[in-house]
This record gives C-alpha cells, structure tokens and sequence, in this order.
C-alpha cells in the first residue's frame, strides 16, 4: 500500500481545512484528532486516485516536450547535396 507523507506544518494546515469546512459547511465543531482521521482516511483512499492522475499528466507533458524536440532537432539538419562528378 503506498502511504502519503505530508510534512509536519502541511498536515497541520490540512487538519485546520477540514475543520474549517465541516463549520462553515455543516455548522459542526471537530477535533484534531477526528480531523486528522478524516484527512488519514482520504489520503489512503483518493489520494492514490491523485497521484495516478499526477504521474499521468507528467507522462503527457514529458511526451509533448519530447516531441516538440524532435521536431526541433529535425529542423536543425542541413541539407545534403549529391553532386555527380561524373
């Protein structure tokens, strides 16, 4: 099972967004503890959905700037000419 690492100040903004969204949302209070539950939960469960997503979208980026430089090189080349010399 791939297991998300968030610093330490990151998680802790994240905890504080989950609460700030089941109060403005839901008009309910949480923890810490029951926020950061939440956030462990959907890390397991989305957050391999995201990732997936993320190293998709660098495949399709690295593949466009590859063939962008192809064609960059290819327009590089000098022509050759043959000349008959006899």
């Amino acid at each position: 099972m791939m297991v998300i690492e968030i610093p330490k100040e990151e998680r802790e903004q994240l905890v504080k967004n989950i609460q700030g969204y089941f109060m403005d949302e839901r008009g309910e209070e949480i923890g810490d503890l029951a926020a950061g539950l939440m956030l462990d939960f959907f890390l397991k469960e989305a957050g391999p959905y995201a990732y997936n997503k993320g190293v998709k979208d660098a495949k399709k980026l690295l593949q466009d700037k590859m063939m962008n430089m192809e064609e960059d090189l290819d327009a590089l080349k000098k022509p050759i000419h043959l000349h008959d010399r006899y």
